[in-house]
């Protein structure tokens, strides 16, 4: 297999995953995936039959996006595949995409983590928020009774510093500024990123679509594989790549 798109960090492969992952020889630290939902009746809108075992073939770790309609209908591929759910995020985005004019606006998708075996040789650290603002703590000291008659006293401390990571993530979607129909923000990747994978770790997007994963995790420090089966896609997100090579050289 040669790869359609290579550098010092990136390859980016045409094809299909589920013959391309098997294939690959490597082993990832997390694989971060947007399949299609199979939710609309538009032509790339179907879902790969197969993906999740051809994703446990590389990895014991992945995040994949989806809509609880998406993990209702095709849970027990999961299942069957040997995926066990850890935890599931929150995308708010500034708008969404509703079908129907009977419900409401749907303006979230789901990043749900999943992985293989045993939970605690899975690597996994919560990115931290430095939003926590130190604020003064005012407590009360009642002094021992062996000091006799004395008035209570009182002293200061201070709580703040980073805090865990909402589950919870407010984020503008691409629309508008997107190369590819469902494209990610890098800024709603980066922590997914950093929660699975070490610095300097492999990152494999079998559903690579305009890059934005294997862009995120590079410039993370990490390591990324993508595979897209759109000729049209995998053009725009090689030449993305390309074009911040060139930039950081």
């Amino acid at each position: 297999m040669n790869p359609y798109y290579a550098d010092d960090r990136v390859q980016l492969y045409l094809g299909d995953c589920r013959e391309i992952l098997p294939a690959l020889g490597v082993t990832a630290d997390c694989i971060v995936a947007d399949p299609p939902y199979g939710e609309t009746s538009l032509a790339w809108d179907s879902w790969p039959p197969g993906w999740l075992e051809a994703a446990a073939s590389v990895t014991r770790s992945m995040w994949c996006f989806g809509s609880l309609r998406m993990y209702l209908e095709h849970g027990g591929e999961f299942t069957a595949a040997g995926w066990r759910l850890s935890q599931d995020l929150i995308w708010e985005k500034h708008n969404g995409s509703g079908f129907a004019s009977d419900r409401f606006k749907r303006v979230h998708e789901q990043p749900t983590h999943w992985f293989q075996g045993d939970w605690t040789s899975i690597y996994h650290e919560v990115p931290t928020t430095p939003d926590a603002t130190a604020r003064a703590v005012r407590r009360k000291q009642v002094p021992p009774h062996h000091l006799g008659a004395r008035g209570p006293s009182s002293y200061e401390s201070h709580d703040g510093g980073p805090r865990l990571m909402r589950s919870v993530i407010y984020m503008r979607s691409m629309h508008g500024r997107a190369l590819h129909p469902t494209e990610k923000p890098t800024g709603l990747l980066d922590p997914l990123i950093s929660y699975a994978c070490p610095g300097g770790g492999l990152v494999v997007d079998p559903f690579a679509g305009s890059g934005s994963t294997l862009d995120a995790a590079r410039c993370s420090g990490r390591r990324a594989v993508g595979i897209e089966s759109d000729e049209k896609y995998i053009e725009r997100a090689a030449r993305r790549l390309s074009q911040m090579t060139l930039e950081a050289s």
